[in-house]
């Protein structure tokens, strides 16, 4: 006998099957109409997304036969060997985790971790940062830089009296997204200059001093992504004093931390300026490049307030921003970083980690000059070795990208940018020869 459910389910796929004639041909064919992609679906003309523009390259080149294929689009660290690292620090910290039998899986806090959150801003700020010393600053653990710029976009676009946000040109993909659907209205300034490979301090500055007072300005605190261009210690006074004489809000994206020249306070140079004149600003730290935490989505928003009083009230208005978001952060990821952080011998095994992976990173640079060199590739190619950090914006166009990747099968952004990371010794004859071929054959 049919049970109830069994005769529910046929009645349903006989409702799909059998047709009126109406819905038949006179060969008695069934309607395309029946099995579009549609159906019934209230969501039918829902239209496609395209790819994201650098997790897309990934998709292309997963689908890519070629034993020659060569991934330089996702800015995450590979091994000589071109494997993911996990490092050894963090496996340490991972076990003495799993060992801790005291340790729960309770819900932290909406301002997550208080211990990752106090080392964090000791990190970027310095542990003897005047204002951490008087209390100025409120920092709240978030879901790694992409959560942090949001949750502090939200806040901005509530509570700051401007709602204009500039950002360089270029930036990373995600920046404007990010900002704009905080509520922030983006406009760029001037960066990069693709005549010298470097930086438009000039157009920069004249950029920023025509920003209406109050403005906020996005800077990236070491390892500008795309570009690898970062201003000198010079220039960035120049932009602090434009900055602090136009009352613009400075907001860090520090994704890079230590990554970018192997020392975790030479990154840090640039926010601890700002930081040291007494200013207020905002930076929003990310633990996947420097830790290799990628997955644990491992972050935190620091604001510098004018004092403690201010920075007390403005946590409690995080609070409303992060509850209805996302409710209170997760709690593995976080343990990782501050039991690395608070123990002096992790800590100093994780600096040395860090330094060997910037160190090759530079290494590969080096290489893949003197590679392009060896071949006469016709430019100047020594914005390789002066640009930082994991990428390089290479200079080649859309055309000679498209190039590279259906005949070397190399893959990365349309707009030049590779990663350097994802390059090896034995990797980086195959790129020359691609962007030798590239320059001399498409104009």
């Amino acid at each position: 006998m049919i049970s109830e459910a069994a005769d529910r389910r046929l009645n349903t796929i006989s409702r799909h099957l059998i047709v009126t004639n109406e819905d038949e041909g006179s060969n008695g064919v069934i309607s395309s109409s029946i099995t579009s992609s549609g159906g019934d679906s209230v969501f039918a003309n829902v239209v496609r997304a395209p790819e994201d523009p650098i997790l897309g390259v990934t998709v292309a080149y997963n689908k890519d036969p070629s034993p020659v294929k060569l991934n330089l689009g996702v800015g995450a660290y590979r091994t000589e060997e071109g494997k993911p690292l996990v490092l050894n620090v963090v496996r340490k910290a991972e076990m003495l985790l799993v060992n801790d039998r005291s340790r729960v899986k309770e819900y932290l806090p909406i301002v997550g971790l208080a211990d990752f959150n106090k080392l964090s801003a000791q990190l970027i700020l310095g542990a003897d940062s005047p204002a951490i010393r008087d209390n100025r600053v409120t920092t709240v653990q978030c879901l790694s830089g992409t959560g942090s710029l949001r949750v502090g976009g939200e806040f901005l676009a509530k509570h700051y009296y401007q709602r204009t946000i500039y950002i360089p040109n270029p930036t990373w993909g995600n920046h404007t997204k990010i900002f704009a659907l905080a509520g922030l209205s983006v406009k760029t300034y001037r960066y990069y200059d693709p005549v010298t490979r470097g930086l438009n301090i000039q157009g920069l500055l004249e950029d920023l001093g025509s920003a209406p007072s109050g403005s906020i300005v996005l800077l990236h605190a070491c390892a500008h992504n795309p570009t690898g261009v970062d201003p000198t210690v010079e220039q960035w006074e120049q932009i602090r004093r434009l900055i602090r004489s136009k009352k613009l809000l400075p907001f860090f994206d520090s994704a890079y931390q230590g990554f970018a020249s192997g020392s975790l306070d030479g990154d840090a140079q640039s926010v601890r300026m700002f930081v040291g004149d007494g200013g207020e600003c905002f930076i929003a730290q990310s633990y996947a490049k420097n830790m290799g935490l990628y997955g644990e989505r491992v972050g935190a928003l620091s604001i510098v307030c004018g004092s403690a009083d201010v920075a007390s009230r403005v946590e409690s208005q995080l609070k409303l921003v992060i509850r209805p978001m996302y409710s209170n952060p997760p709690i593995h990821g976080p343990s990782i970083v501050a039991t690395i952080l608070k123990d002096r011998n992790l800590y100093n095994e994780w600096t040395l980690e860090l330094k060997a992976m910037a160190d090759r990173i530079i290494t590969m640079r080096k290489q893949l000059f003197d590679a392009l060199r060896a071949r006469g590739t016709p430019g100047d190619w020594s914005h390789i070795i002066k640009q930082i950090g994991m990428f390089t914006f290479t200079g080649l166009n859309t055309k000679q990208v498209n190039f590279m990747t259906k005949e070397y099968h190399i893959y990365m952004t349309s707009d030049g940018r590779i990663s350097m990371a994802g390059l090896s010794s034995r990797t980086v004859p195959h790129l020359a020869d691609a962007i030798h071929a590239a320059v001399t054959t498409v104009v």
